[in-house]
């Protein structure tokens, strides 16, 4: 144990260290719960297959990929502009006897062109009321 998690690492850069070891001794402790809990043995070879195959999967999910280098461009940042937009939303309640819904008109420059509220017996749901 003391050459697996101290020594080793000054023997190579842990950075490289691809070594199996946690996860067999992980596999190791689980295989001892289920063979006391469950009564289920497994086979020795085979788990030191899967803790393998685990730990490789883990350093290829956990692997950075470099990113390609862009040539850098001084490009201008561009604002999106989204036009006329309408704004809406509805009031809606079990126990009350009416809804309510309110929008607003936003043209392209910001201004807010027209705005308004409606008070309407309630709908069979919010999602009625809003549409």
């Amino acid at each position: 144990m003391d050459y697996l998690f101290w020594r080793k690492n000054s023997i190579m850069e842990p950075e490289q260290d691809r070594d199996p070891y946690p996860w067999i001794i992980w596999l190791i402790w689980k295989g001892r719960n289920e063979k006391l809990f469950r009564e289920i043995d497994r086979d020795p070879l085979e788990l030191v297959r899967h803790a393998e195959s685990e730990c490789q999967a883990w350093f290829e999910a956990n692997e950075v990929v470099q990113a390609a280098t862009q040539d850098t461009m001084n490009e201008e940042p561009q604002a999106v502009c989204l036009g006329n937009i309408c704004l809406l939303d509805g009031s809606w309640t079990l126990s009350a006897n009416f809804s309510g819904c309110g929008w607003t008109w936003i043209d392209s420059s910001g201004n807010i062109q027209l705005m308004g509220t409606k008070n309407i017996t309630r709908r069979e749901s919010a999602l009625h009321s809003e549409v």
